[in-house]
This record gives structure tokens, sequence and C-alpha cells, in this order.
């Protein structure tokens, strides 16, 4: 069973189909839309794509991303048309953890939050948060986080794969 689910996963998901493209598109849409991307990354070192390659197109995929969810709420009309708003609820306890912690510590680690993070970067935004210190939070934060997924993370793939046969 958990290989048939595995197989499902890493065979059947749009971003794998597409190799390092499909890599780029999904490390840039979980930006500001929660899609994992680690099921693609799995699936990429599995299949044997060189780890950096995968570091190198994740990281300018995420930093894009960042840019373009920074961008949605710096343009309300824009957030208006896609109509890609952050609740209320998750808007309000955005801006109550930047203001207790920070925005550049909250921006940094806003890559490993699910869902809140990814509304982190639109609400920067909307806040016409300091492009260049969040130019600096966003990239390191997102680099870090793609540091642990491919170069620790390949470690537990491969763990996991003997664990299965």
């Amino acid at each position: 069973m958990p290989n048939e689910i595995m197989h499902f996963l890493f065979h059947n998901a749009i971003f794998i189909k597409y190799g390092l493209l499909g890599l780029f598109f999904n490390g840039m849409f979980s930006s500001f839309i929660p899609i994992p991307t680690e099921i693609t990354i799995s699936a990429l070192l599995l299949s044997g794509t060189n780890m950096l390659d995968v570091f190198l197109v994740l990281i300018v995929g995420s930093i894009i991303g960042g840019y373009i969810a920074y961008y949605i709420g710096y343009n309300g009309r824009l957030l208006k048309k896609l109509r890609k708003t952050p609740g209320k609820k998750h808007e309000e306890k955005s801006i109550s953890i930047m203001t207790k912690y920070g925005w550049f510590t909250v921006i940094f680690i806003s890559p490993w939050i699910p869902i809140l993070g990814d509304v982190v970067s639109i609400v920067a935004g909307t806040k016409k948060y300091n492009i260049v210190k969040y130019s600096i939070a966003m990239t390191t934060g997102k680099t870090v986080k793609a540091v642990a997924i491919v170069f620790f993370g390949v470690h537990f793939i491969h763990w996991l794969v003997r664990l299965m046969h």
C-alpha cells in the first residue's frame, strides 16, 4: 500500500511531469498559493536529477514567487482582481506576529509556516514593507529552507526508500 501511494504521488503530480521546469513553477506558485514543493523535489531527487540543479531551480522559482506575492499585496487593485485577499483572520494573525517578532524575523521564517507563510509576503506588500529588507529576509529564508529540503532531505528520502524495500 505505501509503495502504491508513493508511486502515485511521484508519477502523477503535475509539476513532476515537467521535471526542473515543473519545479520552477511549483516553487514560484508555492510562494503565494499553498502548494508544497517537497513532493516534486523528492521525485526529482529519486529520479537521479542533480541536487545542485534542483537547489538552484527551487531557489530561483521561490524567490521570483516571493516577489510576485509581495507585488500582489503591494498593488491592491491586482489583489482584488485576483481575489486572493488574505482572509481577515490570517491577515490579522500575520500582522500580530510580525509586530510581535519583527517583520524581518517573520519573513525569514515564513517559508516554513504552512498557509500563514503564504500570506506573509502578500501582507508585507500590502503594508508596503521596505523592499530591501523584504528581499534580504525572504531570500535568506527561502535559501535556508531549500538547503534543508534538498541537501538534508535527500538523506531522508534514501532512508525511506531503503525502509520500504
